[in-house]
């Protein structure tokens, strides 16, 4: 008992409660240098997302994106340039280029010579849009579809212009859109995430996990890659040997000690845990049934060109169209190898069949739900191709560098106008001669059309307010029906 006494005075000296008390003010101050949410309460998660419901009333409720990573030549897709023709071998004029950046792997090339598509380009629709007849499927909703021809973004290499038209930012570590739209709106559905990734395709440029990363905001707005064969989210099913029971027993165990350190220190990252615990218990009832297309009629398995149990585009489009149904807020399918360097009529031949129909059944699937109004659809890439052809023009086969100065996106439904073509190139398809859509131009569009000004949808980092949009970006009122 004497021992404790003297114990207890030993720790209330006053050299050690200075030492205690300057050592705890130390780690508050540091903490609220990296992390301000650890000491401003109303930055915490909760807060901040009451404080950034819709601005105004939105047009959409959800996206789903279609991301073709690689870039798609716009000039054998979208914005059809016949002068091209005429000009085909010949070298594209230097007044054309000016100073704009070439990559590397055309630089030393010596020549840069005009290559015209090889595919025609055909009238769809009662809105005349024009488009690549490898994309039949997709002229069929002509009528529905915005394309953007005027595209166009700052890098030049595949890896920082995903990240930019992803994060606004061609720096590592901002979250991404699916991210903002999180955090801003939340989900409709609480036993999915807000923000769902899907993956196909093989070959061409990675897509690596940072492309949807919450970056600086709280973990729970991070996205989620759905597997499109075995378990769709890793360690979803219970081990050999534990049944429902026990581990919702195991997840409210640790969710209490979760709990206990939180009261203690108000991370907002330990929240995220337990929020995430608790959601991963309830996406195992809820995700099996999801996946599973096969559950499917087969007039919607024969319109996307689905099989069950295979992993494809046509899948992952089904899926998303179902994620919708549920009330996921964001939901991206990358399609890899769009990035043709070389033989690009094969390439094409290739790679248009595989998206073309399933884009197009998404579209038309939706419409015909009565979901299309509120749902935004997204079709593009990181940026396009340049006219002149990479390596040596071949009579039957040519190839194409990154080019970021201009290129073509497609969006349709929630409340884009359809059947219009915004933005005109060049005869060359180089560069942009009017209305340019700048990447901060794009999502504070997309923002807008679910309610939200690009400039009031904020996070404070390190004593800043940061965006997606960063310190650009104006809505474009022409593509809004």
């Amino acid at each position: 008992m004497q021992q404790n006494f003297f114990e207890m005075q030993r720790l209330l000296t006053r050299r050690n409660f200075l030492s205690r008390t300057s050592a705890g003010l130390g780690a508050a101050a540091v903490a609220s240098l990296l992390n301000p949410a650890l000491a401003a309460p109303t930055s915490s998660p909760e807060n901040a997302l009451a404080a950034a419901l819709p601005h105004f009333a939105p047009k959409a409720k959800r996206v789903i994106y279609l991301f073709m990573s690689g870039g798609p030549s716009h000039i054998d897709l979208y914005d059809p340039k016949p002068k091209l023709a005429e000009l085909h071998g010949q070298e594209l004029p230097a007044s054309v280029r000016g100073q704009q950046r070439v990559t590397l792997m055309t630089r030393n090339q010596g020549q840069f010579l005009v290559a015209a598509s090889k595919f025609k380009f055909i009238k769809h629709g009662a809105s005349g849009q024009e488009l690549t007849e490898m994309l039949p499927h997709i002229g069929k909703i002509a009528d529905d579809i915005a394309i953007i021809r005027s595209m166009h973004t700052e890098p030049i290499n595949h890896d920082p212009a995903v990240n930019f038209i992803q994060t606004g930012s061609g720096v590592v570590g901002r979250p991404t859109l699916g991210s903002w739209l999180s955090y801003g709106l939340g989900s409709e559905n609480k036993n999915l995430p807000d923000f769902i990734v899907l993956l196909s395709g093989a070959g061409g440029q990675p897509v690596v996990s940072r492309y949807w990363s919450n970056g600086f905001l709280p973990a729970k707005f991070q996205g989620v890659q759905f597997r499109s064969q075995g378990d769709p989210v890793l360690y979803l099913s219970n081990p050999p040997g534990i049944d429902g029971a026990g581990r919702k027993s195991l997840i409210d165990g640790v969710n209490e000690l979760n709990q206990l350190k939180y009261d203690s220190v108000a991370d907002p990252e330990i929240q995220a845990r337990i929020n995430s615990f608790e959601l991963a218990y309830r996406m195992q009832m809820s995700v099996p049934e999801l996946m599973d297309i096969s559950t499917e009629p087969k007039s919607a398995l024969e319109r996307y060109g689905a099989q069950p149990g295979q992993a494809s585009f046509a899948s992952n489009c089904l899926l998303a169209r179902r994620l919708a149904e549920r009330g996921v807020r964001f939901i991206q399918l990358y399609h890899r190898d769009w990035d043709h360097h070389a033989d690009i009529p094969n390439r094409m031949k290739q790679q248009c069949p595989q998206t073309d129909q399933a884009s197009a059944a998404l579209v038309q699937d939706l419409k015909d739900r009565g979901m299309l109004d509120d749902t935004l659809v997204i079709w593009g890439g990181e940026f396009g191709r340049t006219t002149y052809n990479q390596g040596p023009l071949k009579p039957d086969s040519y190839g194409r560098d990154h080019h970021p100065r201009c290129y073509s996106i497609w969006m349709a439904g929630g409340g884009i106008k359809g059947g219009i073509t915004y933005g005109q190139t060049d005869e060359f398809g180089y560069n942009i001669v009017e209305n340019p859509v700048h990447i901060h131009d794009f999502q504070a569009t997309i923002l807008h059309l679910l309610g939200l000004n690009h400039e009031k949808l904020t996070y404070r980092f390190q004593g800043r307010d940061f965006r997606l949009t960063d310190i650009g970006g104006k809505v474009v009122p022409a593509l809004l029906a």
